[in-house]
């Protein structure tokens, strides 16, 4: 693998930093703390406290971050929204929309043209292919990503300190490509990304997906989730043909390269459970309450 070290951090969004860093951090903070106190919520006085903001100053920051008080985005991670959104869902082929290998599919009022990377470069693990990396500020922390010629590549998330972490993670996908660290190849999909602002129909996001057949099945059935519904492993098993393959369905959501993109994190366990995600529950979370506030808010 040819690659430069990473060394840059981009923001994104302004309204994303504070003085502190970013939202997110105070965000992942109380969340974690809701987490721990899901039967006895904490009183927004509480999870100030426990997040060192005022009361007034929590209120406001989940506002600017979510478009949500705390209290209503606690309300919109609970087990019980979470059923809500699966009874919402079902089912998955009601869907408004087709998506087609190289045609374009509206993914929760981000709308994209996908296609899926030659057989070639996903057998050679991308060898001849060249990858340029970037790293951003996000609603969700610091995002990671990856581009090549032809679109959107990889989308990671992590933490403020620990970026090598998930570009081993990510190249580790594509161990024979060349990664070239270039903040302003990646700027612009960030800023789309990341902002309803950006989501227009007429401006499709370029994604190329690098999977195996069964992996890019599963990624375009993600695809047909809109914001504000879930579904669960079964289903997706069910709606790409295969109703018995729920584990291996598992395991291609977990192996997404093209998080938040390709909304993995709506897909929960049968009880509505958040059963797992890459880079997280708490991002898992923090996501799902994100778009619950795009949502309510009447952004999209």
């Amino acid at each position: 693998m040819n690659t430069r070290m990473p060394m840059k951090i981009a923001p994104t969004l302004e309204k994303d930093i504070t003085p502190e860093g970013s939202d997110y951090e105070v965000v992942r903070r109380a969340i974690e703390k809701i987490s721990l106190d899901y039967r006895d919520q904490p009183s927004l006085e509480v999870l100030a406290e426990e997040v060192g903001e005022t009361p007034t100053g929590l209120q406001k920051l989940f506002t600017r971050w979510a478009g949500l008080s705390p209290k209503a985005f606690l309300q919109a991670v609970t087990l019980d929204h979470a059923r809500r959104l699966l009874d919402s869902g079902m089912p998955l082929l009601e869907a408004s929309f087709e998506v087609g290998m190289s045609g374009p599919g509206r993914l929760h009022d981000l709308f994209v043209t996908h296609e899926a990377m030659s057989p070639g470069n996903y057998k050679t693990r991308g060898e001849g292919l060249t990858i340029r990396y970037g790293y951003h500020i996000s609603p969700f922390g610091v995002a990671l990503i990856m581009v090549t010629d032809r679109g959107l590549a990889g989308l990671a998330f992590n933490d403020a300190g620990n970026e090598q972490s998930a570009f081993r993670d990510m190249s580790s996908r594509w161990p024979n490509a060349t990664y070239v660290e270039d903040i302003s190849a990646t700027a612009p999909y960030a800023a789309r990304i990341f902002d309803p602002a950006h989501w227009r129909s007429d401006q499709p996001l370029r994604v190329v997906m690098i999977g195996s057949d069964f992996q890019l099945r599963v990624w375009e059935a993600l695809l047909r989730i809109p914001m504000g519904k879930a579904c669960t492993y079964s289903a997706i098993a069910a709606e790409i043909g295969q109703p018995t393959a729920s584990r291996a369905v598992g395991a291609a959501v977990g192996a997404n390269p093209l998080s938040f993109v390709v909304p993995c994190h709506r897909a929960l366990g049968k009880s509505g459970a958040l059963t797992g995600y890459h880079w997280g529950l708490t991002r898992k979370r923090a996501i799902l309450g994100w778009e619950a506030g795009q949502l309510s808010a009447g952004v999209l």
